[in-house]
């Protein structure tokens, strides 16, 4: 497993002692100054590196081979979709993934063509952070880590689950692994450069609406799109504008479940 993957799942148990005693006005963010300044420091990273990469690569590369390689990670990405709906009982939901991995992979020619979705078997997003919290564990608090987006200690743990059992992780070749997690990261961000786009127009503050999008959008993911409405966290005054909150998590949706363009 890489390193950051490690680094991550450690972090989170750890930071959870040392931050405890940092002074937050949000219940579900008590971490907020230590996640502040993280949020910076990803932020400054995506505008000098990250973004401008992910803008050059849809500027320059064909459509069509842009969405030949988001295919590709989302056929793979359907392998721990149909592990985590057998951890969630989603029985029938992992027979149709099962499918649409089986089709993709040996009539996609290894997932470079998507012809599932057409056939009437759509992406999915399950894992195991959703899986914990389909069995009641609690999302714990908000967690900023170094180089990773935004997350709670219950997904930060999910997602180094995930690690140990997703294909590309799984790379033993350290110049193909890094390859491939790089071109992963800069297609995810192609992807989520017209959700951007929302963030940048809100002239809110980016982090409270960054966090209250995230918190909203992965409560829903949990619950299949119906949160119980005493379970919904609460919506501090001035932390960020609700509707705003559901415009970017429904471009969010659209960006991840369409194709690249």
């Amino acid at each position: 497993m890489p390193s950051h993957i490690r680094l991550a799942a450690a972090a989170a148990p750890l930071l959870a002692g040392l931050l405890s005693g940092c002074a937050a006005t949000d219940p579900r963010d008590p971490f907020e100054s230590y996640n502040r300044a993280v949020f910076a420091f990803n932020e400054g990273v995506d505008r000098a590196v990250v973004k401008p990469v992910a803008e050059a690569y849809r500027d320059h590369v064909p459509g069509p081979v842009r969405r030949g390689v988001h295919n590709v990670f989302s056929n793979l990405d359907d392998v721990l979709v149909f592990l985590n709906d057998l951890l969630q009982f989603k029985f029938r939901q992992a027979a149709e993934d099962f499918t649409r991995f089986f089709y993709n992979t040996f009539l996609g020619l290894g997932g470079i063509f998507d012809v599932a979705t057409p056939l009437g078997l759509p992406k999915h997003n399950e894992d195991l952070g959703q899986t914990l919290g389909y069995w009641g564990v609690g999302s714990g608090p908000y967690l900023v880590l170094p180089f990773l987006p935004p997350s709670t200690v219950r997904d930060t743990v999910g997602f180094a689950g995930d690690a140990l059992v997703d294909p590309v992780y799984r790379i033993s070749d350290q110049t193909v692994l890094w390859s491939a997690i790089v071109l992963e990261t800069v297609d995810q961000r192609a992807q989520l450069l017209s959700a951007s786009r929302v963030l940048d127009e809100a002239a809110l503050d980016r982090y409270a609406f960054v966090r209250d999008a995230y918190l909203q959008r992965r409560l829903n993911l949990v619950h299949d799109g119906r949160p119980p409405q005493d379970g919904a966290p609460p919506h501090p005054p001035g932390a960020g504008d609700a509707d705003l909150d559901l415009e970017l998590e429904l471009e969010l949706e659209r960006e991840l479940k369409q194709p690249a363009p």
